[in-house]
């Protein structure tokens, strides 16, 4: 029988995973000495990369086994492996687990304990904790945003061996970025989530003032902790300039969402959330650098 590897690589949502090694190459960045030379040349940094984006795929592929039926039932979703029968339930959850295992072990023996547990911890948030969460209230955003926001920890700790504020500041920064984020998609894919059972912010949202006020706070909680680095002395003025810029940007689409309340008004917010997060990641790298 032939092995369908492309469903298999699917399955480890690459896109997702891309995110997590960019923001996880952040934190090591910074966490570290400072230089991309002597990051690139770390190999410290090649296995922080390796197991961080092994753990990431197998907590990808743990989810979508956890949600196949509900993926079956969401036409954003329902073309996936698992939904599809492209690939067996158990087959997957085999293939979930291993990468899961092998991303943490490779960090256990090859990179430090702390960082091997912020890894195990982020998969068992996000498998156990904020898929069923899904289901049962709409709190589950800010559940799902504390996994979603441990990559930059996770480098930070892998470069510096332990937690300090910045490594803090920088989970912060991610966490607070992924609620209006989610709220946007939550708006434009509302009845996909209603069909599959999710208690998202939109459901029973029909003037949209729920998803709105979320937008609208999640962004000025944002560009709170957005500026936190230059109060702590990690980055200057250059960094704040890109900060404010940004924030103020998105206060603006959020706007036009709270005026009209389309799905058009919301997928220019989440278009910017999507622009947002690597310019304020390239605005505190170069104000680091130069």
């Amino acid at each position: 029988m032939k092995i369908p590897w492309g469903a298999y690589y699917e399955l480890t949502k690459p896109r997702i995973v891309f995110m997590v090694l960019v923001t996880a190459v952040w934190g090591y960045f910074l966490g570290g000495s400072g230089s991309f030379v002597g990051m690139l040349t770390d190999t410290t940094f090649w296995v922080t990369m390796l197991g961080t984006g092994l753990g990431a795929a197998g907590a990808a592929v743990l989810n979508q086994y956890l949600e196949r039926d509900s993926d079956g039932v969401m036409e954003r979703t329902r073309h996936r492996p698992l939904p599809a029968g492209v690939i067996e339930p158990l087959p997957a959850l085999a293939f979930g687990l291993w990468l899961a295992l092998i991303g943490i072990a490779i960090l256990l023996f090859w990179v430090n304990l702390l960082t091997a547990f912020l890894v195990l911890l982020t998969n068992f948030l996000y498998v156990l904790v904020y898929t069923p969460m899904k289901r049962l209230s709409a709190i589950n955003t800010t559940f799902g945003a504390i996994p979603g926001a441990m990559p930059p920890l996770i480098g930070w700790t892998a470069a510096h061996g332990g937690v300090s504020m910045e490594g803090v500041l920088l989970f912060l920064i991610l966490f607070v970025w992924q609620h209006p984020h989610v709220y946007a998609i939550g708006w434009m894919y509302r009845e996909d989530y209603a069909r599959a059972g999710y208690k998202m912010l939109s459901l029973h949202d029909n003037d949209g003032a729920r998803t709105v006020r979320g937008v609208w706070w999640g962004t000025l909680a944002l560009i709170a902790v957005s500026v936190l680095p230059v109060w702590t002395g990690m980055a200057g003025t250059a960094y704040l300039a890109v900060a404010l810029v940004m924030g103020v940007a998105l206060l603006v689409y959020g706007r036009r969402l709270a005026q009209t309340r389309t799905i058009p008004a919301a997928r220019r917010v989440l278009l910017a959330t999507i622009i947002y997060l690597p310019v304020i990641l390239a605005g505190i790298l170069l104000d680091a650098i130069l």
